[in-house]
């Protein structure tokens, strides 16, 4: 039996002209752990081009939920932004990714670090309510170029914490953190020169980052993701994987989808 199956795109929204997100029918026997990606893409010249996505809905919702950007030449986004409702899109059974909170040592703070579409995963994550269970706080950073792409603040900000089932819990226990780096905003700036200078926990009043009570994740930009992984090793946080949970886990697959 082949790993890809066909999906229907029964919605797509425009955030940006650079920015969008469609929606999928999802297969029965599609499952995933919330945090994880997996290959979507179309078929072309006859032969599937599949890119890396992090699923943006949760592994309970009937739906698959994707956030892309959009590259002008790009071979598959150049194609995959302009489908329409009821058009087909490719996705791979298998799913993988390192941003599941199996991979981290039980803490109290749970920092979801992203930038641009590395927002993503931690879309589904923040819809778990397994992960409130685990962390006295979760606090999710988003950092763009301008306001406009700091997509999704109405699902973080006002409908998860209106949701019917565990809303309250999301009310409060989860921090959004935003900032912008190429405009005006009330937070501008890098989130590692926000991270470097204090100013990050001072906003959220929280003491700097400490291996004993506080895991990260990161996703987004590949240079921020070896800048800050540097970071928290040399104060003392070790990296964790599927074999060895850690104090921190990055994406290592991000590579903004082409």
């Amino acid at each position: 039996m082949s790993n890809i199956i066909e999906a229907t795109v029964t919605e797509v929204h425009h955030w940006t002209d650079s920015l969008f997100t469609i929606k999928l029918t999802r297969d029965p026997g599609f499952r995933f752990e919330n945090g994880q990606f997996a290959m979507i893409g179309l078929r072309v010249d006859g032969k599937p081009l599949m890119r890396a996505y992090s699923v943006v809905s949760a592994n309970y919702e009937e739906h698959l939920e994707f956030l892309s950007i959009k590259v002008p030449n790009g071979p598959l986004t150049s194609r995959l932004q302009h489908v329409q409702v009821g058009d087909t899109v490719l996705v791979n059974r298998k799913v993988t990714g390192t941003l599941v909170t199996a991979n981290l040592l039980p803490g109290k703070n749970l920092y979801l670090i992203s930038t641009g579409t590395g927002l993503a995963p931690f879309l589904s994550i923040i819809k778990d309510p397994e992960v409130y269970e685990l962390f006295d706080r979760v606090i999710l950073t988003h950092t763009c170029r301008t306001t406009n792409e700091l997509v999704y603040r109405e699902l973080i900000e006002r409908d998860l914490p209106q949701n019917e089932f565990f809303g309250d819990v999301i009310a409060k226990k989860l921090t959004y953190y935003c900032s912008v780096t190429r405009e005006q905003h009330e937070r501008q700036g890098r989130i590692t020169s926000l991270i470097y200078t204090g100013k990050l926990f001072e906003d959220l009043g929280e003491k700097p980052f400490d291996p004993a009570v506080d895991r990260v994740m990161i996703c987004g930009n590949p240079s921020m993701l070896v800048e800050l992984s540097n970071y928290l090793e040399s104060i003392g946080f070790d990296e964790g994987a599927g074999n060895k949970p850690g104090h921190f886990v990055i994406e290592k697959a991000f590579a903004e989808a082409k």
